[in-house]
């Protein structure tokens, strides 16, 4: 089950708990209105994810590309600081 903290304020999602197509598919849709609601840069912070799947890690990555493509940006914080959460996706500083 995974669980997200919004700050419409900032633009950033905090997200907890297994990262699943599921539960990547609630971030996507929570990422997705905070872009239409005018942040360009919308930061997805993962460090309280304990482990994720493929599948979800997919949709980020889709999600990521989706942003850039209407002018903006995913930054994904936290991602791979717990040895369970690793995957390609570039990490920001």
């Amino acid at each position: 089950m995974l669980t997200e903290t919004v700050d419409s304020a900032t633009g950033s999602i905090r997200a907890s708990g297994s990262l699943t197509r599921l539960g990547a598919d609630l971030l996507r849709g929570t990422a997705q209105s905070l872009h239409g609601k005018g942040h360009a840069r919308v930061v997805l912070d993962l460090r309280d994810v304990r482990d994720a799947d493929d599948a979800g890690l997919d949709v980020l990555r889709g999600l990521g590309e989706e942003l850039a493509a209407t002018g903006g940006e995913l930054v994904v914080r936290g991602l791979g600081q717990r040895n369970a959460v690793t995957s390609e996706l570039p990490a920001s500083p």
